[in-house]
């Protein structure tokens, strides 16, 4: 798993509930920011404790050997 696609995949996720939130809000449905900020944190956190525990970052991309 490599550090790049794993936090562009977090930033896209956090955009995409963003953006829910702003569709609900302009509906009618508020919702505070601060408990959507504590998820993404907890999300984050989550995720990176769930790297460490399968054994890291990938440093080193895994490709073919040359012929």
């Amino acid at each position: 798993m490599s550090r790049g696609g794993l936090l562009v995949t977090l930033a896209i996720f956090g955009v995409i509930v963003y953006e829910m939130r702003t569709v609900l809000d302009f509906v009618g449905v508020e919702l505070p920011i601060i408990p959507y900020m504590a998820a993404v944190f907890v999300l984050a956190g989550a995720v990176v404790w769930y790297v460490s525990l399968m054994g890291g970052w990938r440093t080193e991309p895994e490709g073919d050997d040359p012929a």
